[in-house]
């Protein structure tokens, strides 16, 4: 894609152009580059907001086996709130996050207490 912007974390890479009706891929720094998750951007407001649809690449064209992936930022007072809502979900999906979210956000907060995120998928 032209314009394509990719932020990287954990073994991973979010790519789009960020524009909302754009491509979104989560590529795994895998060496191979495997598509993990695949969807659409749904809205993008730079440090507030960002919205995707979200499922699996052989799920990609058929949008009834899509969910949604919300993240909302706020500041409030000198903190920083984030606030992830993942619906919409199918069950296959809804298995998949139950182990993959509590996952990223322990990590983000090990990495924004410490400056080191876990090795959660090593």
């Amino acid at each position: 894609m032209d314009g394509e912007l990719t932020r990287q974390y954990w073994g991973h890479e979010n790519v789009s152009d960020w524009t909302p009706g754009a491509d979104w891929r989560l590529v795994a720094d895998d060496g191979r580059r495997t598509v993990k998750h695949v969807g659409k951007v749904i809205e993008s407001v730079p440090n507030t907001r960002y919205a995707v649809t979200w499922a699996d690449p052989v799920d990609a064209a058929d949008a009834s086996r899509h969910s949604r992936l919300v993240v909302d930022i706020e500041i409030v007072g000198d903190k920083t709130r984030v606030t992830v809502t993942h619906d919409q979900l199918t069950p296959e999906i809804e298995k998949k996050i139950s182990y993959g979210w509590p996952l990223v956000l322990s990590s983000l907060k090990s990495f924004l207490e410490t400056g080191r995120p876990m090795k959660v998928w090593s």
